[in-house]
C-alpha cells in the first residue's frame, strides 16, 4: 500500500500520518485462521513487479487511485482526530496503523485475502515451511487462565530426548512465568538460535521438574504411515507443507520396503497446504499430464504437470467435510485420471489459488490470485468433490482408548474397495 502522498494538515493529530482508511487492528488475530483453509502459493516478488499494464487496461481508476482520493483522506484524518480527542485510553500508533492497513485488505470482502504483520509473516513462514528452531513440542494454553500445557511432543525432538511429556505443565521458561502472558509471546521465549539451551520448569502431576532442552532445527511432521493386514500400506497427510513431498516420498519408498501392493491416503481434516507440494506428490503418483490448473482473471492459465513415471497400485482416497484446497486438488486429480477410489463425505469446496507476496518492510499480504481446475475442468469452489462412495464417519471401537485404524469405518471400506 502506498502511502507517501498523504499529507496532514499541520494543526491536526499526529494520528492522521498514515492513516487512510478505517480501523481494523482487532481483526488481525481473525484473518491468521484463513491460512488454515486453503492452498496458496508462496512468491517472492514485490507489489511493483505483479503486471500492472493488466491492472490499468481493466478499469480507469484504480484501487490506489481510490485510497489517494482527498475524500478518503479528509474522512481518514477526523476518524484519527476524535480517536485522539475522545477515545478513553492512549492508544497504540503503530496498532493503529497496522489495523488500517489490515482493515483495508479486508475491504475487499474475501476472507482468502488477508494482511500479516512482520510477526505474523515470520509466524506463517515457519508454519508454510513445516521447519523451525526450537525443542519439537505443541502447546496449548487455557484462555481463563493462561495456564499453558504441552499438548503433544514430536518423537526424536529435543523435548523427548530431554523427558518432556505430552500433559506436562509449563511454569516457567527460563525466569518467564508460563501464565504470564499470550501463548504467541512464550513460544518466542522457547524458540531461538539453533544450538542454545530453553530452561524449562514444568509441573508433571504433582511433581515440579527441571528440563535443559536444546534448540535445534524441527521439522514438523506432516505425514505419517503404516502398514496394515493384506500390505496394504496407510499414509495419513495432515497439511501440505513445504516438507510434505519428502515426508510423503519417504513413506512410500518405506512401505515397499516392506511389500505394499495397495494404499489408503488419508486426506480427511486436512485443511490444504502449499500449491505446488500437492503438484509434486500427484506427479510422483499420477500418469504423464496435467494436474490441476489456475486460470486468473485475464484469462491467463498455468499448467501443473506431472511426468510419464508413475505408481500403479490399486489406492484409495478418503476425504471429508474438512479436506480443502490442496486437499481437493489431490483427490480431483485421483478422481478425473481414475486412479483410485474416493471414499467418505463431500469435500469442503475450496476452489481459489492465494500467493503471498512479502512487503519491504517485511510484512506480507496474501491474495486471492486465481482459481484452479481439476484435469477436467471441474471447478469445485463453494461446491466440493463428491466422493465415489459416500460413508459417513463412524468409530467402531472405545474411543477413550488409544485410536485403532482397524475400528475406523472409513478405512474398512477402504481396504474391502483394495482386496476386491
Amino acid at each position: 500500500m502506498d502511502t507517501q502522498n498523504f499529507q496532514p494538515e499541520p494543526d491536526k493529530s499526529q494520528f492522521r500520518k498514515g492513516i487512510l482508511i478505517g480501523i481494523a487492528g482487532t481483526l488481525l488475530i481473525v484473518m491468521l485462521v484463513a491460512i488454515m483453509l486453503g492452498a496458496f502459493e508462496k512468491k517472492d516478488v514485490l507489489p511493483e513487479e505483479i503486471n500492472q499494464s493488466s491492472v490499468e487496461d481493466s478499469k480507469e481508476e484504480s484501487t490506489q487511485d481510490v485510497i489517494s482520493n482527498e475524500d478518503v483522506q479528509e474522512k481518514a484524518g477526523e476518524l484519527a482526530d476524535i480517536l485522539d480527542q475522545y477515545y478513553y485510553e492512549d492508544i497504540d500508533e503503530d496498532a493503529l496503523v497496522e489495523g488500517m492497513y489490515a482493515g483495508m485488505v479486508e475491504g475487499v470482502g474475501d476472507p482468502y485475502t488477508c494482511y500479516y504483520t512482520e510477526d505474523e509473516y515470520q509466524s506463517l513462514t515457519e508454519t508454510t515451511s513445516g521447519t523451525y528452531y526450537g525443542i519439537g513440542a505443541v502447546l496449548t494454553q487455557n484462555m481463563n487462565t493462561n495456564v499453558v500445557t504441552i499438548l503433544h511432543v514430536y518423537p526424536g525432538t529435543p523435548a523427548e530426548e530431554a523427558g518432556v511429556r505430552d500433559g506436562d505443565v509449563i511454569v516457567k521458561v527460563d525466569d518467564v512465568e508460563g501464565d504470564s502472558m499470550e501463548l504467541s509471546e512464550l513460544v518466542k521465549h522457547i524458540k531461538g538460535e539453533e544450538g542454545t539451551t530453553v530452561h524449562l520448569q514444568l509441573l508433571r502431576e504433582k511433581d515440579y521438574l527441571e528440563f535443559d532442552v536444546e534448540r535445534r532445527q524441527i521439522d514438523i511432521p506432516t505425514v505419517e504411515y503404516q502398514m496394515l493386514d493384506g500390505n496394504i500400506g496407510l499414509i495419513q497427510i495432515s497439511e501440505f507443507s513445504d516438507n510434505t513431498p519428502d515426508q510423503f516420498d519417504e513413506a512410500i519408498k518405506e512401505l515397499q520396503s516392506q511389500g505394499m501392493e495397495s494404499m489408503i491416503v488419508d486426506l480427511r481434516d486436512n485443511p490444504g497446504g502449499v500449491l505446488q507440494s500437492v503438484c509434486a506428490m500427484l506427479d510422483e503418483i499420477l500418469p504423464e499430464g496435467t494436474v490441476v490448473y489456475t486460470e486468473d482473471k485475464y484469462g491467463n492459465r498455468t499448467d501443473y504437470d506431472s511426468d510419464d513415471s508413475c505408481l500403479e497400485i490399486p489406492m484409495a482416497v478418503l476425504i471429508n467435510e474438512n479436506s480443502a484446497s490442496a486437499s481437493e486438488i489431490f483427490a480431483g486429480a485421483i478422481k478425473d485420471y481414475d486412479y483410485g477410489t474416493l471414499i467418505g463425505t463431500t469435500s469442503f469446496g475450496k476452489g481459489i489459488v492465494q500467493s503471498i507476496i512479502p512487503l519491504g518492510d517485511g510484512s506480507a499480504i496474501k491474495v486471492t490470485m486465481a482459481k484452479y481446475f481439476t484435469p477436467k475442468g471441474n471447478y469445485i469452489h463453494e461446491k466440493g468433490i463428491e466422493p465415489d462412495i459416500e460413508l459417513e464417519y463412524e468409530y467402531l471401537g472405545d474411543t477413550s482408548v488409544t485410536y485403532d485404524p482397524m475400528q475406523d469405518n472409513q478405512i474398512l471400506k477402504a481396504i474391502e474397495v483394495l482386496k476386491n
